[in-house]
């Protein structure tokens, strides 16, 4: 499935310098606002060990990771919703993706201009979202005069969605973004077809120096912009656009001694992804034999004929049942024979939830 997440930001917090180092993909950077005007896309394999340790244990022909994809769009400026800057274009980039990750600069560099003429993480976070309440007001006011006339005439559909748009009118007018407002499951269907940017979920991405690494929590910026998230329960992330760009050049023993010597778990890619699965609730489960090991994502909650349209629609539409282990109790008794010896391989149906991890072969029939 494609799932990708935007990085926005804006001009000059490190964004497209990100967006380079983690995609290796050369989007133009440089020191003044504007320079990415197109949206650039690039994928990237996600990172998951349990790929390597299946792929050791089948020794397949190949070895296919899940991906994800990144969006670098166009830096923002104030008065994007009325056009200003590149705002049309900015909004309309942010209309195709699943989730924002929003760069915020938290470092001091006399060399790099700030749009505001000044750092301050929040007033950056706080004009962005803004501007896309505005957004999103401005197509609320567009349709809630016609829903409204119909609604006076009884029409139920048109009154519930009227419901609907009333309550978002007004956390935007007091500029509070539609995932802050609380609608039933009717409502959130009435009002998909929007698409309004504030409903999507956010990642804030603390871009810091390299001396503030290891030890984030010591920077104020960085407190402050974990402060902001918790209030409206998204997560941080914190990275150093430019030593992503070094970490993006190494691979194996090499990159893992690196990160050591930085005193840092993880790159901020891995971070990146790891949270934006979460954010999305998002898992993978894997497919394995000795011509492929692969893996595939696919969002917590499905059953398994839906995880196995994944593969392809036939195998969801001739589904018969589904032959799982657990990774873990895979990678415990050794085997997928020892599995079955020991009852850790199971046939499950229809009904099924599939889990993160699972290591299943579909059984199907078309």
């Amino acid at each position: 499935m494609s799932l990708t997440t935007g990085i926005v930001g804006l001009p000059n917090v490190g964004k497209s310098t990100l967006f380079n180092a983690i995609t290796q993909a050369g989007a133009e950077s440089a020191n003044y606002p504007f320079c990415t005007i197109d949206p650039n896309v690039g994928i990237v394999n996600v990172p998951d060990h349990r790929l390597a340790s299946l792929t050791d244990m089948y020794n397949p022909k190949q070895t296919i990771a899940t991906t994800f994809e990144f969006t670098d769009i166009a830096g923002l400026v104030k008065g994007a919703s009325q056009g200003e800057g590149l705002g049309n274009q900015f909004l309309a980039n942010i209309r195709q993706v699943d989730a924002i990750s929003h760069v915020v600069r938290c470092f001091e560099d006399k060399d790099i201009t700030h749009v505001s003429g000044k750092v301050d993480p929040i007033d950056d976070i706080e004009t962005i979202n803004l501007e896309l309440i505005l957004a999103d007001l401005e197509s609320i006011n567009k349709r809630i005069g016609r829903v409204e006339k119909l609604a006076k005439q009884k029409d139920k559909d048109a009154a519930a969605e009227f419901s609907a748009l009333t309550k978002l009118k007004d956390a935007f007018e007091n500029e509070q973004p539609a995932r802050s407002v609380s609608l039933t499951d009717d409502e959130e269907q009435i009002i998909k077809h929007l698409n309004l940017l504030t409903k999507k979920p956010v990642l804030y991405v603390a871009n810091v120096a390299e001396d503030d690494l290891a030890a984030p929590d010591d920077n104020e910026y960085v407190k402050k912009v974990r402060a902001f998230a918790e209030k409206e329960q998204s997560e941080v992330v914190v990275i150093s656009a430019r030593i992503e760009s070094e970490i993006a050049e190494l691979e194996g023993e090499e990159k893992q001694s690196f990160l050591e010597e930085l005193g840092i778990e993880q790159s901020g890619l891995d971070q990146l992804i790891e949270k934006a699965y979460k954010l999305l609730g998002l898992a993978t489960y894997f497919t394995a034999g000795e011509k492929e090991v692969r893996a595939w994502t696919f969002r917590l909650g499905i059953k398994a004929p839906q995880a196995a349209g994944i593969i392809h629609t036939d195998f969801e539409r001739g589904f018969i049942r589904a032959e799982i282990v657990s990774y873990d109790d895979l990678m415990e008794t050794g085997s997928l024979s020892a599995a079955k010896e020991k009852g850790k391989l199971r046939l499950e149906g229809k009904e099924y939830i599939v889990k993160d991890g699972d290591v299943i072969h579909f059984r199907f029939n078309v």
